[in-house]
């Protein structure tokens, strides 16, 4: 019912329900996520943990047959390739619930990921004009955004090929590793000269995610994080925000951006 109209109207919301990730015989994390696309959310969460290293090192992903009381769906099983994993996929082993608002939450340790985030090589350069329209074509590419008005989206793209992969989920971090697992199935990663674009803020976790897929630029409509600043400057990763009606601010990378004509902090 709309509020202080007395009229009652159909509206959309957006899907949030459970995910239970097992690795082999054990439960990995319980995520919160908006269903479909739950393949490619595992591969790109497995991959920015650093649980595997490429495709190759997954042999099989299933939902499992629900039990009595289980949603559908809701359960998904991995089998890693003989010896994947080990201690990644321990220190990576989440304690509790990891929401849709958090990428890290729960997590043992980020000392880990944090030493794995080496310097980029050869980071491609990009033209400030292409970078400043990755927003608005993300925009376009969000229906279930329209609908329901609570989604977050996250794409890759390329200067030649555009946007590559879209992907939205109730969880900004969910979005990515959508994303980037569609890349990595497809056996697309890394992708230096590939753009990470994202309809939320530039958070930590959503740099550390870029960088893991061999991403090298992330552009975000929205603010940077101190500690996501830092990690991209020592990584050699071109970092935009508050890319909105064709301009921006460069917080990292500026080098890599070519006709920039006055742009940045």
């Amino acid at each position: 019912m709309r509020a202080g109209l007395g009229e009652r109207v159909d509206d959309c919301v957006a899907v949030e329900e459970p995910l239970q990730i097992r690795v082999g015989d054990e439960i990995w994390t319980t995520t919160m996520r908006t269903p479909g696309s739950d393949h490619e959310l595992v591969a790109g969460l497995l991959l920015a943990e650093g649980v595997i290293r490429s495709e190759l090192d997954i042999v099989r992903m299933a939902h499992c047959v629900p039990t009595e009381g289980e949603s559908a769906g809701n359960q998904l099983e991995v089998q890693l390739a003989p010896g994947v994993a080990g201690i990644e996929l321990e220190t990576s082993r989440r304690s509790n619930l990891t929401t849709s608002a958090c990428g890290v939450c729960g997590r043992a340790s980020i000392d880990d990921l944090l030493a794995r985030l080496a310097p980029l090589p050869n980071p491609a350069s990009f033209d400030a004009t292409w970078i400043a329209q990755l927003s608005a074509e993300l925009a376009r590419a969000q229906p279930n955004f329209a609908h329901t008005g609570g989604l977050h989206a996250a794409a890759i793209a390329e200067p030649a090929r555009g946007l590559l992969v879209v992907r939205e989920d109730i969880g900004r971090h969910n979005a990515v590793d959508k994303a980037v697992g569609r890349l990595l199935l497809d056996r697309a990663l890394p992708a230096p000269s590939s753009v990470l674009v994202v309809s939320g803020r530039a958070s930590f976790e959503i740099v550390q995610k870029a960088l893991a897929a061999g991403i090298s630029a992330l552009v975000s409509v929205s603010a940077p994080s101190s500690l996501a600043v830092g990690t991209a400057a020592r990584s050699g990763m071109l970092l935009v925000g508050f890319a909105r009606s064709g301009d921006f601010n460069v917080y990292a990378g500026a080098e890599r951006l070519r006709g920039l004509s006055g742009r940045g902090i």
